[in-house]
């Protein structure tokens, strides 16, 4: 499935982008506030695309590379997983290359896989879980209108904070 913005391509990933899933989940700068092993090789990239597909044919996450218009390189990946029983909740997450910082592309993706969210899935509330400490991810869901859920935590990630969006009715 894939999504179109202004600047930007929201499209499934491949086996063919094997080499930018290694790119954008092994990076430094991206892991500082993730705990995940990154992937060492093309080969373990290619193993995260394949469980990812497998996900996305059960239903249980819909998954998209970001690229830029006119280019065929993922610069960055944003999903929707975690889906409550009832699929009225999902959560969002999304990484992006650092030299795409501060150019307002997540924002840009985030606001499209927002209406994608409630417009086509019908879903009520969309989560959000991010690092106390990541600055940029935090003025990001506050940008696009997510409240810090006080006092809700992240099961097992105790330096995550909770935000949520929930459908204008």
């Amino acid at each position: 499935m894939k999504l179109e913005t202004e600047r930007l391509v929201l499209k499934p990933i491949n086996e063919n982008h094997a080499e930018d899933i290694l790119k954008i989940r092994s990076n430094e700068e991206i892991n500082k506030f993730l705990k995940r092993i990154p992937p060492q090789t093309n080969y373990d990239a290619l193993g995260f695309i394949l469980t990812i597909k497998q996900r996305v044919e059960n239903k249980e996450t819909i998954f998209w590379g970001i690229s830029l218009k006119n280019q065929s390189n993922l610069i960055g990946t944003i999903c929707l997983w975690n889906f409550s029983e009832d699929r009225k909740t999902a959560e969002v997450g999304y990484e992006l290359l650092p030299d795409y910082h501060s150019k307002g592309i997540m924002s840009e993706t985030l606001q499209a896989v927002l209406n994608f969210g409630f417009n086509e899935l019908y879903l009520n509330e969309i989560l959000a879980f991010t690092h106390q400490l990541n600055e940029s991810s935090k003025s990001l869901l506050l940008k696009h209108h997510f409240a810090l859920e006080e006092g809700r935590t992240d099961e097992g990630f105790p330096d995550n904070l909770v935000f949520s969006l929930r459908k204008n009715i």
